[in-house]
């Protein structure tokens, strides 16, 4: 995998962080689906106003841009909404590190639909990476400083199932498109219209509701979200998908360390450090196995 594919991945992998750290502050002021709409609208008219500029029209690719389409349904959309609520209910650590399993519905697609292969090094590297992250949303005894109740542990888990399955979609659909920007645009326009009609289908006046606070937190959100997506995409088109999410997972790291600075979150447990121990030597296995 060339440099520029690990620098996307690791650019992408900071920006999911840093949008569950916004998420926090804008949760104060929304609730999860106000924010969704706000986040996902954000985003996609960023990327409408970049259109004369990023996307060339005369490579139109009808079959890539249903499969763009198609995963707008679900990501980010599903994703998002998924991701606000596990967030507000877990918190953004706990959350990002379930999340992070998402690697391993990534490369099952991969070899299923790409027919993408494993060196033994791929697979000692995921499964570090993913008991790492395991054991860093670890609770411990009892789960006494768990406040959510078991069921919620599922929200995550999903949006960590589509997030990795929509993947090898989007690498197939690169291949005859190779234009991640227009990968980004599609599904993000769609993902849009998915959110923005379930909220206005569930309230007629959520737009009334919307304070200055929760669309300006929302708004640095959805851009959060539609750089860290963009750069995904980058990095899927230059890199195959058994190295890409692996990396990009490994999101939880910086989302710890973030909080540690502007959530002023106590200082991190031994499970903690254990487990982030295990995600960078996952990581680093990666490397060495890609040299």
């Amino acid at each position: 995998m060339p440099a520029i594919a690990w620098l996307a991945a690791g650019g992408s992998a900071f920006c999911f962080a840093l949008a569950l750290i916004l998420t926090q502050f804008g949760l104060r002021h929304l609730p999860a689906m106000l924010g969704a709409a706000i986040s996902m609208a954000a985003s996609t008219t960023a990327f409408w106003i970049l259109v004369p500029k990023l996307l060339s029209g005369d490579t139109w690719i009808p079959t890539s841009a249903l499969i763009f389409a198609a995963v707008g349904v679900l990501f980010p959309a599903a994703v998002t909404l998924l991701t606000f609520e596990s967030n507000k209910r877990m918190g953004p650590t706990v959350a990002g590190s379930l999340g992070n399993l998402a690697p391993l519905f990534a490369i099952l697609a991969a070899i299923i639909i790409l027919d993408e292969t494993l060196s033994w090094r791929h697979v000692a590297g995921v499964a570090t990476i993913v008991i790492g992250v395991t054991v860093m949303s670890s609770r411990g005894r009892s789960g006494a400083s768990r406040n959510w109740p078991t069921w919620v542990v599922t929200l995550p888990l999903l949006a960590a199932a589509i997030r990795g399955g929509v993947q090898p979609a989007v690498k197939y659909g690169l291949v005859d498109w190779h234009d991640p920007f227009a990968a980004v645009l599609i599904g993000y326009t769609v993902s849009s219209a998915v959110v923005i009609t379930a909220i206005t289908l569930r309230d007629h006046q959520w737009p009334r509701r919307i304070t200055k606070g929760g669309f300006v937190w929302f708004s640095c959100v959805g851009l959060c979200n539609g750089l860290a997506v963009l750069l995904l995409y980058t990095a899927l088109s230059l890199g195959p998908v058994v190295l890409v999410s692996p990396t990009v997972a490994g999101y939880p790291l910086i989302t710890l360390v973030l909080s540690l600075i502007f959530l002023r979150t106590s200082r991190p447990t031994w499970r903690q450090a254990i487990g982030v121990a295990m995600t960078v030597i996952g990581v680093a296995v990666l490397l060495i196995s890609n040299g």
